[in-house]
């Protein structure tokens, strides 16, 4: 948010969401400051973060001060570092609400002056015990097992930890971290022997436990939720004003989705959102692609639209991507659809007829 990156469309500026919970108000703030000073839309990152594109030269102030107002940038020193998924789900399917503790992590994150020094690729994630972010890919994975205990895992190390002490023992985690890091090293992966060194200086005797894979929340009703997707993680200005008017919350995921208050889903769907888990769109995505990033060889948006119905195999995930950096590329495996310049590569062959 405070270091906009210059894109080919504008500036480009990614707004933190830490657990990915929003008010109607804010994501009202949200659409209003992107009509206004971007290109209207809202991207849904794989971090449950949002972005905003094309923002124009005098626009990053003015949504700094719009995004203070609405309390969603309450640190200007810790706002990159800011990284904190939570199960989408948590308090709502009857498994441990990791909600709560997502908030006070991110507060004692913020009071912490050394941590403003974490890379801004640093991730937590707090798993109310469905798994759904065993394969997030987070530097520090916490996996609810009851209400006096969780899982802390740090890659294929873990400890358990009383939740009264959690958030104490995260945020010691991120200082060791940055204690043992070169500077070239952005995640506890890349540290040798990171996990180890990290627990112990702690004093944590690690254990072979690892926390127990899920799945992703899937589009349709969730008891009390609707979990639904936005077709390639691009929620248009239409859509985003119609979860402010039928939602009293929503909660952006880590899947280029949202959950929101059960509603009636007729309002969503005429606007183009995908409510049920039968859509081919709920495992598509895609980076920018043309002509938002100088980087791009393809319209990959564009040309998934057309394309993505003859595609999708065997309930696999799709992703498209402009460059070999394949932006936005989802956890685990998937289709990988490659811009080359003259046309795609899909899983490393050359598609020669879609």
């Amino acid at each position: 948010m405070l270091a906009v990156h210059q894109a080919a469309d504008g500036g480009l500026a990614r707004v933190r969401v830490p657990g990915g919970l929003l008010s109607v108000t804010q994501l009202d703030v949200l659409r209003s400051a992107s009509l206004d000073l971007g290109d209207g839309r809202l991207e849904l990152t794989s971090r449950g973060n949002l972005q905003i594109r094309a923002l124009r030269p005098d626009g990053p102030r003015e949504l700094s001060d719009r995004l203070f107002q609405a309390g969603l940038l309450p640190s200007l020193t810790h706002e990159r570092v800011r990284n904190i998924l939570a199960s989408p789900l948590s308090g709502l399917d009857g498994r441990y609400d990791v909600q709560p503790v997502a908030t006070a992590l991110d507060r004692a994150l913020c009071a912490d002056p050394g941590l403003a020094e974490l890379p801004g690729r640093f991730l937590f994630a707090l798993d109310n015990g469905s798994g759904d972010l065993v394969a997030s890919g987070a530097d520090v994975l916490v996996q609810a097992i009851d209400s006096h205990e969780a899982l802390l895992s740090l890659g294929t190390r873990s400890v358990r930890v009383d939740w009264r002490s959690l958030v104490e023992v995260m945020l010691a985690v991120a200082s060791a971290f940055l204690e043992v890091r070169e500077a070239a090293e952005w995640r506890i992966a890349e540290v040798a022997d990171g996990s180890e060194r990290i627990l112990e200086r702690l004093g944590l005797q690690a254990t072979d436990e690892l926390p127990t894979a899920g799945a992703p929340v899937e589009a349709g009703p969730h008891g009390p939720a609707l979990a639904v997707t936005v077709p390639l993680g691009s929620l248009t200005p239409e859509q985003a004003l119609t979860l402010t008017e039928v939602a009293e919350w929503v909660r952006v995921t880590p899947w280029r989705s949202v959950v929101l208050s059960a509603v009636a889903t007729e309002p969503l769907e005429a606007v183009g959102l995908i409510t049920t888990p039968d859509s081919i769109w709920n495992g598509v995505t895609a980076c920018a692609g043309r002509p938002g990033c100088a980087k791009a060889l393809a319209d990959v948006r564009g040309d998934a639209q057309r394309i993505v119905p003859g595609l999708v195999r065997d309930g696999r995930r799709v992703h498209w991507s402009g460059c070999e950096r394949r932006c936005g590329k989802p956890a685990g495996g998937f289709v990988d659809i490659l811009a080359v310049g003259n046309g795609y590569l899909v899983d490393g062959a050359v598609k020669e007829k879609w």
